[in-house]
């Protein structure tokens, strides 16, 4: 029989978390609307609001986290700064994230059904 606990180790370093860093502009009603579309793209896509201008998705594998980071790309907006970043499970665990002087819990990974 195998160890459960090493298949568990080694998914959390081949499964990875998407993150989506931007800073778009909001001066004009268009601009407003084009920041409000992208961030629509994003919730549609399965991300999941970390900040107002950081997005958050798990992905099982480096394969699906590519397929993603791809539609980021595709619906990147005219103006303003996206940023997409990579990062294992392990380190999405590793994160301190505070409310206040409150410690919380990272967030555990949605189970995500994906037909292809």
């Amino acid at each position: 029989m195998y160890d459960d606990s090493y298949y568990t180790r080694l998914n959390q370093y081949r499964s990875l978390w998407v993150l989506v860093f931007f800073d778009l502009p909001t001066e004009t009603r268009k601009d407003r609307k084009i920041a409000t579309s992208f961030r629509k793209r994003l919730l549609d896509d399965g991300f999941s609001m970390f900040q107002f201008s950081i997005y958050m998705r798990f992905c099982a594998s480096r394969e699906n986290a590519e397929v993603h980071t791809k539609r980021v790309r595709g619906n990147l907006p005219p103006h303003g700064k996206v940023g997409v970043m990579q990062i294992t499970d392990k380190q999405f665990g590793m994160m301190e994230i505070f409310y206040g002087k409150k410690s919380v819990d990272t967030e555990k990974p949605s189970q995500q059904l994906e037909l292809f």
